[in-house]
């Protein structure tokens, strides 16, 4: 993203960037398309805190009437919450949203990119895209993938989204020459489950070594960002036998109704929160919580 594009930074991250206090970036999607208004705003208001009250200021990122927000006023935040025809935008369609005045949420990958633009170096999230099942011949592949190859981001979420198929999406990964943490986990996570039994490429309990190691990476000057994978708390977790019933039955469900393209994800997420009676998003909120704490304590590691 060129220097020509105007960010408005919201008074909080103004400030902490001229002060070079820690900051963690935050998506908006989950305001627009995760879950309905008043509870939207009353997660994303206390994800925020949770970043502040670890001595950190959260960036929520997204586009408002075409033009980029990084860190929202408690206005603004309560204006995107209500806004209609919000476009969901990933790196293709962040361009888009902004040159045609629009308003726009901003997924892993578009959050990474303005992230990176302003100067922010750590962004928690839930759940990153990935590789989908049966992508040998629908080549359904996220764009959060190869932004994590290109952008020096350290993304630090609960795995990728289990619906996804999760070995290949480590696959290219490894390919792209990503580092995968698992924290305090010798598996990667899945999401709403804490173990997806798949070995996580690298293992760290410390949030300290994770801030030494985005500091040795960023040395090179060419490397891509970083993705930590971070456990739902026990107490929150769906477990992955269970998940993966409602799952297949999701996924099913959008097959028989030839849902496609980016259309699958919202489609399956939405039937899974049905199916399970609302657990999925009480646990999608508390691994975001749970995210937002670590990614706080990585940001201060960067500045101490």
């Amino acid at each position: 993203m060129g220097s020509s594009i105007k960010i408005h930074h919201s008074k909080e991250v103004a400030d902490a960037l001229s002060n070079g206090a820690p900051i963690v970036a935050l998506e908006s999607t989950i305001i627009t398309h995760g879950m309905p208004y008043p509870q939207n705003v009353e997660t994303a208001r206390e994800v925020e805190q949770i970043i502040r009250d670890g001595g950190a200021v959260p960036a929520t990122i997204a586009v408002l009437n075409g033009e980029l927000h990084v860190g929202l006023e408690d206005s603004t935040l309560e204006e995107l919450a209500n806004a209609k025809d919000v476009m969901k935008c990933s790196r293709a369609d962040l361009s888009f949203a902004m040159a045609l005045g629009k308003n726009g949420s901003t997924t892993v990958a578009a959050t990474m990119m303005a992230a990176h633009a302003a100067g922010i170096r750590v962004f928690a999230t839930g759940g990153i895209g990935g590789v989908h099942k049966g992508a040998e011949t629908s080549f359904d592949i996220s764009a959060d993938l190869d932004e994590l190859s290109r952008t020096p981001v350290c993304v630090v979420s609960a795995g990728a989204k289990a619906l996804l198929d999760i070995p290949k999406t480590l696959e290219v990964l490894e390919t792209r020459g990503v580092p995968v943490i698992g924290f305090n986990c010798e598996n990667v996570p899945a999401f709403w489950s804490r173990d997806s039994k798949i070995k996580a490429p690298y293992s760290l309990d410390d949030a300290s070594d994770i801030s030494k190691l985005i500091k040795f990476r960023e040395t090179f000057g060419d490397h891509g960002g970083m993705l930590v994978t971070n456990p739902v708390p026990v107490e929150d977790e769906i477990p992955s036998d269970e998940m993966q019933v409602f799952i297949d039955a999701s996924i099913q469900a959008a097959e028989e109704q030839n849902v496609t393209g980016k259309e699958v994800t919202p489609f399956v997420l939405q039937d899974i929160f049905e199916r399970t009676k609302g657990r999925s998003l009480a646990t999608n909120i508390a691994l975001v919580k749970n995210n937002a704490k670590l990614a706080t304590k990585i940001a201060c590691g960067l500045t101490a």
